[in-house]
């Protein structure tokens, strides 16, 4: 794959005969891509836990109860024990990995305690886990028609509803996912 064919900031869309049940419908937000491999958070699998949850986990005083109802996301079956946060503004916590111009990920502990107190990022989106993809293995899936992919959309990552989200991101690239037949044709 050419550097300018990584997928980095995009979405990664399931096709519906995609079986593995880590990523059945799911779409997942892809923060790093190259040669030797890539990684995303599914934004599309609400856990029925709250970031107020988490704020007690980690022994957080909380002063911003908006931020303790905030909905936890699986983010995948990779390191599930460990918070990761899309967010934007980009911001100044440890750790931060610029992804676009105004969205980041941070999965160290300062970014939590700021939101608990009210102070984190305009937008976010917590998830417990990543997804992860060795080298030349998610280029195989594609290969093997497991999934589509679009630019990523800061309105469907933060704003729409996760039920929604994967019928969404398909119809960002036009495409009704439920008229998709998963039968790859190769010449």
């Amino acid at each position: 794959m050419s550097k300018q064919s990584f997928l980095t900031n995009q979405f990664l869309i399931a096709m519906p005969t995609l079986g593995d049940p880590n990523f059945h419908e799911t779409v997942t937000w892809i923060w790093a891509h190259n040669a030797e491999g890539a990684a995303g958070v599914v934004i599309n699998r609400p856990m029925e836990i709250t970031l107020g949850e988490v704020f007690s986990q980690l022994d957080l005083e909380v002063t911003a109860p908006e931020a303790a109802s905030q909905t936890v996301f699986a983010g995948g079956p990779v390191q599930q024990q460990r918070g990761f946060v899309v967010h934007r503004p980009i911001g100044e916590w440890q750790g931060t990995m610029q992804v676009a111009d105004d969205i980041g990920i941070t999965s160290s502990q300062d970014i939590v305690a700021a939101m608990a107190q009210g102070k984190g990022p305009e937008e976010s989106l917590f998830a417990l886990g990543c997804a992860g993809w060795g080298a030349g293995q998610l280029e195989e899936e594609f290969a093997a028609n497991a999934w589509l992919t679009t630019a990523a959309d800061a309105s469907l990552l933060f704003d729409t509803p996760p039920a929604e989200r994967w019928r969404a991101a398909a119809r960002l690239i036009g495409i009704d996912i439920n008229m998709i037949s998963g039968d790859a044709g190769h010449a």
